[in-house]
């Protein structure tokens, strides 16, 4: 089964990602892409796009972040 990629020409200002990653992750992505029948990059910027993050802009599965200097302890509504 081919991994299913973006049509030609849809993406709007395409960049290559220039990251150094542990191969294992690496390897990783591809893996999980290829199980869910997309291509790596196409698999990325779906979860760029929908990764949800807390009041503070983090992503809710990092561990919970100190508060950056002039923070109130404030829990959003």
């Amino acid at each position: 089964m081919a991994a299913r990629r973006l049509p030609r020409g849809t993406r709007i200002d395409p960049v290559t990602l220039g990251y150094d990653v542990e191969r294992t992750n690496k390897d990783r992505w591809a893996d999980i892409a290829a199980h869910v029948g997309m291509s790596p990059s196409a698999l990325f910027d779906r979860m760029v796009e929908n990764i949800e993050l807390d009041g503070r802009g983090y992503p809710t599965w990092l561990p919970e972040q100190p508060l950056k200097d002039g923070e109130l302890p404030i829990d959003p509504a």
